[in-house]
């Protein structure tokens, strides 16, 4: 069975996009509708910017999310996923792939979530750290006894797991977590504290956009971050998408649940590898591509 993946934060690149834009004619259209959704030229911040220009929160996730869609757009009918899923923002990018919103509906949400995530980002100086080589039990009870706010955010592979939280709690559960055994116990160069509770004003800003779009039965199921299991109910999707900002992404356990449901090959879709060298590490058995297009004649 084929699974489809998509990416989130960190994927991005200068020059992303421009591939498509150049082959494709439903490519152009579809960047130009989200230039004016956008009510900017993303295209030109994706195609000729800089690397620091695309760190923009309203630009990043807009950015990804665009080059994910519309490759799985450009790809037509060999586009045929069994299952798909994404990272964090890369979630969004699956739901219109998998056809559960539309287009600009996606594009829409997308910007809502960036600028929403960037104010509280901005209400509470938080941070996120990268931590290697424990088990998860090991951090989740570390997490657990640090005072102020810590949590596991991302279970990206076995023996990777990211936690977020306030900048003084992240850098004293460093310390613990490298004193522990701890590989690397990394903080990261990000905004902010995501999928933490630190992320509840972004939360409530952005389910209210949420409850307002109108979401349909996708074409296969989804497995969201917040459960890692087959969802096709579109109340369901709805609650799950709007519980991620403040939960975990539980993607270890998405892929290994898709592998259990018959997933053989991963494609991801999007900028960047960075899913396929996760899925490897969850399990080396797994086959893993990049989505690619051929010229349009």
């Amino acid at each position: 069975m084929n699974a489809y993946i998509f990416p989130g934060q960190g994927a991005q690149f200068p020059g992303m996009g421009l591939d498509l834009y150049e082959k494709s004619p439903i490519a152009q259209e579809l960047f130009e509708i989200a230039n004016n959704i956008l009510g900017f030229n993303i295209t030109d911040i994706m195609f000729e910017g800089s690397a620091e220009d695309l760190k923009q929160t309203k630009v990043t996730q807009p950015a990804i999310f665009l080059h994910s869609v519309i490759l799985a757009k450009v790809l037509g009918d060999s586009f045929k996923p069994d299952m798909v899923a994404g990272h964090s923002l890369g979630e969004f990018s699956a739901l219109v792939a998998a056809g559960a919103i539309s287009f600009e509906d996606g594009v829409k949400l997308v910007s809502k979530r960036a600028i929403a995530m960037q104010k509280a980002c901005e209400m509470q100086p938080s941070t996120m750290a990268a931590v290697l080589g424990l088990e998860d039990a090991i951090v989740e009870k570390i997490c657990a006894e640090t005072e102020g706010i810590v949590v596991a955010a991302n279970y990206n592979c076995p023996g990777q797991l990211v936690i977020s939280g306030d900048i003084d709690a992240i850098n004293r559960a460093c310390e613990t977590l490298k004193a522990e055994g701890a590989k690397r116990a990394l903080v990261l160069p990000v905004g902010g504290a995501f999928h933490s509770p630190l992320m509840e004003p972004a939360r409530e800003e952005l389910a209210a956009a949420i409850e307002a779009t109108n979401f349909v039965k996708p074409n296969c199921p989804i497995y969201q971050n917040v459960t890692a299991s087959a969802v096709m109910d579109e109340a369901i999707i709805k609650a799950n998408l709007i519980s991620q900002l403040t939960a975990p992404v539980k993607w270890t356990q998405s892929v290994q649940q898709m592998i259990a449901d018959g997933a053989t090959l991963f494609t991801e879709v999007g900028p960047g590898k960075v899913l396929q060298g996760l899925v490897k590490k969850i399990n080396r058995e797994a086959q893993t591509a990049s989505a690619t297009i051929e010229s349009e004649s």
